[in-house]
């Protein structure tokens, strides 16, 4: 197969965004006004655990994206699942979703979806019911592929007879087909815990190069996989592949060959929102072997960048006078900086019930962040956001 340079490629993408694929194995690509086929290339295959289900190493996190036409571009290169949340884009993104997708053959693609268990409330059972038949409105579905309990942090959420009584509840009526849960926080100890309660098929984790606990998180993975569990990977590119002035700082394609150096990752998700992310995650799918430059590269970026990407390794809090919620305080500032997605960052920092300025009163900040992260700054950067008419932020 003659191998598709990037100017190629990116004829390709565009007409992928068109719709203009003319055969399963073939596509028409324009380059400088001459026409050429090339031949559509095929990404390795892992199963998800017992779930069974058959995916392409790379997958497509839609919680940013806008653009249906990045949606279809995914879709007609060759991506079959993709994640969304009822939260993400306040519901706007399963809505983009359903649109695409309503007239498609239900088989061709996989979806998950999550929601969040607000375990505190008296109508627990009744809301969260409320929120999945919401979010399969959305996405014009009967039902999902896999549906997570979202973000959780805390070990005990997981084993809760509440939660574990309305998952069950879901998938025995259909509406869900395989349950699991995703993490940022405690990740070996969440997987312990779920593999106890023997009903989570499938854990979406933050997982990349950075970690400090890999040794200890790739072996509770394995725990996982033994057990039947399936793994899917996000926050691949540690943060984005920007910083807040907005200059790159990692190459995403060398970010997912290394998660893909574990085959118990089923697949990664990684969040792109163009055609110029898509071909570079693409890149790295056509050709996920990690290389010694790669290897190089991302060894100098552990050296020598603080990135932004948190680990949730919660010292920063025994640390903090004021016992701040500085992880989730952290992943706001990644969403905004990193990520350009200034509502998911005033979503995620409101649900804290800051006051705004509780730092406060310190003569110094006492943090000393394991990532080099400049705690204080952060926190002074984005907790004025919460104040922030919605309408102003992307």
């Amino acid at each position: 197969m003659e191998k598709i340079n990037r100017r190629k490629f990116l004829g390709l993408s565009a007409l992928a965004g068109a719709g203009a694929l003319v055969a399963p194995q073939t596509a028409m690509a324009s380059v400088k006004g001459e026409t050429a086929m090339v031949e559509k290339q095929k990404m390795a295959i892992r199963t998800l655990g017992k779930t069974g289900l058959k995916m392409p190493i790379l997958s497509m996190g839609v919680m940013r994206a806008d653009n249906p036409a990045v949606v279809r571009a995914a879709y007609n290169s060759g991506i079959t699942f993709f994640d969304t949340a009822n939260g993400y884009q306040k519901g706007r993104n399963e809505e983009m979703l359903g649109e695409f997708f309503k007239d498609k053959d239900r088989k061709s693609f996989t979806i998950a979806t999550k929601v969040h268990a607000n375990l505190s409330s008296n109508n627990f059972e009744t809301e969260y019911e409320e929120q999945m038949n919401i979010s399969l409105r959305r996405l014009q579905m009967d039902y999902v592929d896999v549906f997570y309990t979202h973000a959780v942090e805390n070990v005990g959420i997981l084993s809760d007879p509440r939660l574990i009584k309305m998952l069950k509840k879901f998938k025995k009526e259909g509406k869900i087909k395989h349950i699991g849960f995703s993490t940022h926080a405690n990740k070996p100890a969440q997987i312990d815990e779920a593999i106890k309660t023997g009903i989570y098929e499938v854990c979406l984790i933050s997982y990349n190069f950075k970690l400090g606990i890999l040794p200890d998180l790739d072996a509770a993975i394995q725990r996982g996989v033994d057990a039947g569990m399936g793994f899917v990977a996000m926050k691949t590119m540690v943060g984005g592949v920007e910083d807040a002035e907005g200059k790159k700082q990692v190459d995403g394609a060398a970010c997912l060959r290394w998660v893909w150096q574990n085959p118990n990752i089923a697949t990664a998700i990684p969040g792109f929102t163009s055609f110029d992310l898509l071909d570079n995650c693409l890149e790295a799918a056509y050709r996920p072997e990690i290389d010694e430059a790669d290897k190089k590269y991302l060894a100098g970026l552990i050296d020598k960048n603080e990135l932004l990407y948190c680990q949730n390794c919660e010292q920063c809090v025994d640390q903090c006078t004021k016992n701040l919620p500085i992880p989730t305080i952290m992943r706001a500032y990644m969403y905004n900086y990193g990520y350009k997605h200034a509502s998911l960052s005033k979503e995620t920092l409101a649900s804290l019930a800051l006051n705004g300025n509780d730092c406060a009163g310190c003569t110094g900040c006492t943090v000393n962040c394991s990532s080099g992260f400049k705690v204080a700054e952060k926190i002074a950067a984005i907790t004025p956001i919460v104040n922030v008419p919605s309408y102003f932020l992307s």
